[in-house]
Order: structure tokens, then sequence, then C-alpha cells
């Protein structure tokens, strides 16, 4: 009788240590108030942790933050975290307080602290998604004030996901194909954002569903 028990408390114990926990795919959202409105009721990533089994959602969003910003609070609010991916949605800033505050980043800089982001977060075994900016203005017929920057902003992220081997979501090139196939009256905002940056439900649904498809197609 003792012998049996011994061998079911060994195949007991055989069994419970050849389990492994499947832990939750840890995933840092990383930008700016855009960002940072994602955790709200209603954000594109509340919407994600909504819908998806097995992830914790993890957001990292400061308002008016520039890639310059993202790069000093990268330790703390990634690296520090030790996520399996991250999410980098930046820019908008980036070229909106060029011409608001004239504080926005040219895009030598941008690229170059875009870049080191990148390295640093694949040096610590981290997954990166890139993301380009959307818009500032919906209008389609490209007389929104910073489209030419914003083109120019978001070719650079391409360059670098392509450099870096990183996926990416081209939010730019969705936004402005979601606008002329649904703003006909050309209008300025209401489409997908609420005030020419900031997104509406619409924007929310659109960018949750593109972000979805691009972290569920990352393998651990």
């Amino acid at each position: 009788m003792k012998s049996l028990r011994l061998v079911v408390y060994t195949v007991v114990i055989l069994l419970l240590t050849g389990m492994k926990i499947q832990k939750p795919m840890k995933v840092v959202f990383f930008g700016d108030s855009i960002t940072q409105a994602g955790v709200r009721p209603g954000g594109y990533i509340t919407m994600m942790q909504e819908a998806l089994k097995g992830y914790e959602l993890i957001g990292a969003g400061i308002g008016g933050n520039k890639v310059y910003d993202l790069y000093l609070r990268l330790e703390s609010d990634v690296l520090d975290k030790k996520p399996d991916m991250t999410v980098i949605y930046v820019g908008v800033n980036d070229v909106w307080h060029k011409q608001t505050s004239q504080t926005g980043t040219d895009p030598d800089k941008f690229t170059g602290f875009y870049s080191a982001l990148i390295k640093k977060m694949q040096s610590a075994g981290i997954k990166v998604i890139l993301c380009t900016p959307a818009v500032i203005g919906e209008r389609t017929d490209f007389s929104n004030a910073q489209d030419g920057d914003l083109n120019r902003y978001s070719q650079i992220i391409r360059d670098l996901s392509k450099q870096y081997n990183c996926p990416l979501v081209d939010l730019r090139k969705e936004f402005l194909a979601y606008n002329l196939a649904n703003n006909p009256m050309n209008k300025e905002s209401g489409i997908l954002t609420t005030d020419r940056v900031h997104l509406n439900p619409g924007g929310n649904k659109l960018v949750a569903d593109l972000m979805m498809k691009a972290i569920t197609s990352v393998q651990k």
C-alpha cells in the first residue's frame, strides 16, 4: 500500500512539474495623448483588452509627448515592465508642434531617437511594432496644414520598420483610405477623430482592429 501511494505521489509530481503555466503576453503601448486616451472606456486599448484572451495590455501614453520624451522614459515605462512586445505610436506632436510652438522634431532627430528606441527594446528581447501617425485633420484633398510632414515622417517609420524588421501598422495609409471612402464632404474632423487628431468611437474601433491583427500575428 505504501509503495502504491509512493507511485501515485510520484506520478502526480511529474504531471504537475511537466505542466507549464501559460503567462499572458504582456504588451506595452508607448505613445502620446492618443495612447493615453486608449485606456479609457471605449478607448482602443480597452477594446482590445476586452477582446483578447491571454494578453495583458498596458497603456504608457502621456499627452504632448514626442519621440524624445519616449526615449527619456523608456527605462521606467517599458524596459522595467519587461514586456514581450511594445507598440510605438508617436509622431503627431513631433510634426504638430513644429507649427504650434516651434518645439517639434526635425526629421534627422526623429529618425535618430526612433532608431534608438527600437534598438534598446530589441536588445532587451522585446518584439517591437511600429505605427505611423494617422492624421492632423481629415480632409482628403491634402489641404490639411501638416499633411506634407505627416507623409514624410510616416515614410521614415515605414523605412525603419524594414530596416529593423518590425511589423508595421500603417495608420496614415489606413485613415486616408477610410476617409476617402467615408468623408465625401471633405470634413476636417468627425469621421475618425473628435478634433482632427484624437479618436472618436469609429477611430478607436479602426485602430483596435488594425493593432489586434498586428499583435496576434506576432509569435511569442
